[in-house]
């Protein structure tokens, strides 16, 4: 699997759930790019990763997260929020994370806090 094969973009289709950004680099280049993966069936920060790495499945690509928070979406409204940290990861990059949302959803309104878990 290539860099460029990996969607830069991966959440639920509504509601609030934890969300990580992750560092996908690979090895025979070099070259990494950021993605941001968020599930509600994950109860910890590290099962995104995990779930990541799973479908990634490629000794070709090395994974790493920065940082993760949670994301609240709502489809109706057409918004997205960026918010809180996770306890295992540390605080994402929120500005770096709503750059990548924004590419993916153009017609909504995305925010993002750094306060709150």
């Amino acid at each position: 699997m290539k860099l460029d094969e990996i969607e830069d973009v991966e959440i639920d289709n509504e509601g609030k759930f934890k969300y990580i950004l992750i560092k996908a680099k690979e090895k025979s280049t070099k070259l990494s790019k950021l993605l941001v993966r968020g599930y509600a069936e994950c109860p910890y920060h590290a099962d995104i990763l995990e779930k990541t790495e799973q479908s990634v499945n490629s000794s070709e690509i090395s994974l790493s997260c920065p940082g993760g928070g949670r994301i609240e979406r709502n489809n109706y409204e057409k918004t997205l929020f960026v918010f809180g940290y996770s306890q295992g990861f540390g605080q994402a990059d929120h500005s770096k994370t709503v750059s990548i949302l924004k590419n993916k959803f153009p017609d909504y309104t995305i925010e993002y806090s750094n306060e709150g878990y």
